[in-house]
């Protein structure tokens, strides 16, 4: 890819909302923001993309139902929390995605899972079968059966991994900020938005300042690791920020919002 202008003709796109878009500060569930995405995603899928969701929260939004709205501590009790919350997280899509007559479905993952071959043909078969069907998978890690070992990291790895076995043009990560800055934006008023990275681009390492959300488990740092790992495969990705979800749409329109990450084309 030479352009973001070329971004429009991209058709099979894979979105990661993390748990800092998915939520307010101190936990409660975003409803708004929630409802602005799945007004995007269904535009898009009206528009003729091929749309998949990576989203996390489930952790967060167990805690609101529990109305904890304290970090949790150990994995045990994350687990637990996201056994309450996946449940309703994916009733919260539902809700949303029908006021634009958009069908969803739940798809759980774990790393093992898309390490053994025959699991990951038939994730990667059902997938391919609900997108024919003009259903948005909304994908997330499986949490109840995780162990620390297979955590993925507020699922931006998994997105990563969910984009390579799915074959994407596009890998959407949506973040607390706006893109890769040159410094820390929260701390540094004269951090610079880098609106281009290309996979030659050496000095990325540079510019991550890694924090995480109380809810969340992942930071700048898993983000680049998860872009790099589309790059090395031949697929280009963006980091955004997810406060606006209309964001996703502008980068469909090639706008210059948040940080495109150019990858080589790969030989087949």
């Amino acid at each position: 890819m030479k352009s973001r202008e070329e971004i429009v003709n991209m058709e099979r796109i894979v979105v990661k909302v993390g748990t800092s878009s998915l939520s307010f500060p101190n936990g409660k569930t975003n409803y708004t923001r929630l409802e602005r995405l799945a007004m995007v995603l269904s535009d898009l899928l009206s528009d003729g993309k091929e749309v998949i969701l990576v989203s996390s929260g489930a952790v967060g939004v167990g805690a609101g139902r529990l109305k904890m709205y304290e970090p949790p501590t150990g994995l045990v009790a994350r687990q637990a929390l996201a056994a309450v919350g996946q449940a309703e997280l994916i009733r919260i899509y539902q809700k949303f995605f029908d006021e634009y007559n958009q069908m969803v479905a739940q798809v759980l993952l774990t790393r093992d899972g898309l390490e053994d071959e025959t699991r990951k043909m038939n994730a990667r078969n059902t997938i391919n079968e609900l997108l024919r069907m003009k259903i948005i998978p909304v994908i997330n890690e499986n949490d109840t059966v995780s162990t620390a070992e297979i955590q993925f990291g507020d699922n931006d790895n998994l997105s990563a991994k969910v984009a390579i076995l799915m074959e994407a043009d596009l890998l959407i990560i949506l973040s607390d900020v706006n893109g890769l800055y040159s410094g820390d934006p929260h701390t540094d008023p004269s951090a610079q938005r880098i609106s281009v990275v290309k996979q030659s681009d050496q000095t990325i390492d540079q510019y991550i300042n890694d924090s995480t959300s109380a809810f969340g488990t992942g930071g700048m740092a898993t983000k680049i690791q998860a872009v790099r790992l589309c790059m090395s495969h031949g697929i280009d990705a963006c980091i955004v920020n997810g406060d606006d979800p209309i964001n996703v749409f502008r980068i469909m329109c090639g706008k210059d919002v948040g940080t495109l990450f150019l990858s080589k084309e790969v030989e087949q």
